[in-house]
């Protein structure tokens, strides 16, 4: 069983901010069930989008999501970031956004293995 979107999101805040980095809830979704995306700033103009990854092969255990990378660089600016956000929303209006600030660029979520 998933855990709900709404508390997945605290969990994440809170994982992230014990860590040292700062993080803030963007957007808030459907509480339930709604997809979560993860903005990463690295406050040096480096950025990331992560968002959920195709859901094609089972779980790791202890792991409730997975997630990727939305563009194929490592980094991207943080505006092109937001661009891609605008075009998510307007698809799924009923997701979230999580932003973290982080200089290391730590997702502090369970990233899908890369092909």
């Amino acid at each position: 069983m998933r855990l709900r979107s709404d508390l997945f999101v605290a969990a994440l805040i809170r994982h992230a901010e014990i860590a040292g980095a700062s993080a803030m809830l963007r957007r808030r979704g459907a509480a339930e069930a709604g997809a979560v995306f993860v903005k990463i700033d690295r406050l040096d103009g480096r950025a990331a989008l992560l968002g959920p990854a195709p859901q094609s092969e089972e779980l790791p255990e202890g792991v409730d999501r997975l997630f990727t990378r939305l563009h194929r660089d490592e980094w991207i600016a943080p505006f092109e970031a937001e661009e891609r956000m605008k075009k998510e929303i307007a698809f799924d209006g009923d997701l979230w956004l999580v932003e973290i600030e982080d200089r290391d660029g730590r997702p502090f979520v369970d990233l899908a293995p890369t092909a």
